[in-house]
């Protein structure tokens, strides 16, 4: 293996190491995570963002998630300290 090869298979690798421990950190299933998403796009086009995560805690209590306080934490720490930022910094996350 070339030298050229082995950057890019280091880098893969990385990547790949870096996509297990995002999954690990996720305090709710990534299907819910998209959900919470999709109500929150629907909701904010409705109703603007008021730069607080009420819209979210509200799709989470909707959603019936146990451990609301540590996907908000979670959100926060990734960006979304706010429904639109939830939206915009986060999301993005997932893709």
């Amino acid at each position: 293996m070339d030298e050229k090869q082995r950057k890019k298979e280091l880098k893969k690798q990385l990547q790949l190491e870096q996509q297990r421990k995002f999954e690990e950190s996720l305090p709710m299933s990534r299907e819910q995570f998209i959900h919470l998403f999709d109500e929150l796009d629907g909701c904010l086009e409705e109703q603007g963002c008021n730069h607080t995560n009420t819209l979210t805690v509200r799709i989470l209590d909707d959603m019936k998630v146990t451990n609301k306080e540590e996907v908000i934490e979670w959100l926060r720490e990734h960006g979304g300290y706010c429904d639109c930022e939830v939206l915009w910094n986060v999301e993005e996350c997932f893709e």
